[in-house]
């Protein structure tokens, strides 16, 4: 062979090599967005890199086969009625209310569209459109399992509602940003 057709494979070579690691990188790049603070989680949780982005793949894949609605803002504000209703019964029945939050976020997520069937689920199908949030379920949800034990404490359950609103805020405004419209 001519050193004029190595040096053409070694670049082609090089070039598909450089054309993969750009892909890699952007389809990488794609996850922290979308995911945010969930992917850092997932690839620390995972057996590697490449498993946890698989997994989160599969996350977005079935997060897109589902049937998300946004509220219309009737709901919307019976939600925040509801909610205000909760943190009222705080005061008298911190352990209750928390419960109450919880099944008012599960109400949500369902009406939503959201599957509801386990908590294990509703984690990874949130985490694709509320993973800023996730931790703040996470939180909230672990209280909630303490407290029918009695195993907790007033301020525990008041960071658990705290918890609790942060992701129902964000399932209330449809995941929304600062800025965008409702529908």
């Amino acid at each position: 062979m001519s050193s004029g057709i190595v040096i053409a494979i070694i670049v082609v070579v090089v070039l598909i090599v450089l054309a993969v690691g750009v892909w890699m990188a952007v389809r990488r790049r794609h996850l922290r967005e979308r995911f945010g603070p969930e992917y850092e989680r997932a690839v620390e949780s995972g057996d590697s890199r490449a498993a946890a982005e698989r997994d989160l793949r599969d996350r977005e894949q079935r997060h897109d086969d589902l049937d998300l609605k946004p509220l219309p803002s009737t709901a919307r504000q019976q939600y925040a009625q509801q909610w205000n209703s909760v943190q009222e019964h705080f005061v008298d029945r911190p352990q209750e209310a928390v419960g109450e939050a919880d099944q008012l976020v599960t109400r949500l997520m369902k009406e939503r569209g959201y599957p509801t069937e386990g908590y294990e689920q509703q984690v990874k199908d949130l985490s694709v459109e509320h993973g800023r949030t996730l931790e703040h379920y996470r939180a909230a949800h672990e209280v909630n399992a303490r407290a029918g034990g009695q195993q907790t404490t007033t301020e525990e359950l008041r960071g658990a509602m705290v918890h609790y609103r942060a992701l129902f805020d964000d399932l209330l405004t449809n995941g929304d940003r600062p800025g965008q419209q409702h529908a």
